[in-house]
């Protein structure tokens, strides 16, 4: 069975040496998918001082980016929103942003909602509070 990299030229570069996503038959394999803007280092909700901290983060807007980015991919991919079956999302302040992300997760996945594992992490490569890794079929 083959394996198919897939890089979307209207999603954000990632910030490694892999691709966007993996086609392996029906099967989608998304790599971690993070709320950053395509061609910069912006991240929507994020304002950091001139040391790179971060000095205010606003997850809802982190969510609504990093959901939007999950489905470009999903498109470039040849799936859809609707296709998603396993997402696990990785969160650095469990306490302070679960609640507003199940909310927005419950407006974006109103109708069968595909799994979910949400664990909380000490950090991620860029100063983000939200990543998707996700698996979708492709019809």
């Amino acid at each position: 069975m083959s394996h198919t990299a897939i890089h979307s030229d209207k999603a954000p570069e990632p910030v490694g040496a892999y691709p966007h996503a993996r086609r392996v038959g029906n099967l989608l394999f998304l790599s971690g998918i993070g709320p950053r803007q395509k061609g910069t280092k912006v991240i929507p909700g994020v304002t950091l001082d001139a040391d790179g901290k971060i000095v205010s983060a606003d997850i809802e807007a982190q969510c609504r980016s990093v959901f939007d980015n999950v489905r470009t991919v999903l498109e470039a991919s040849g799936s859809r929103w609707e296709n998603l079956v396993d997402v696990t999302v990785y969160l650095t302040h469990m306490k302070r942003d679960f609640a507003i992300y199940n909310k927005l997760w419950a407006e974006y996945f109103h109708t069968n909602p595909p799994c979910r594992t949400t664990v909380e992490i000490l950090s991620l490569p860029t100063p983000i509070a939200i990543e998707l890794k996700c698996i979708a079929t492709i019809d």
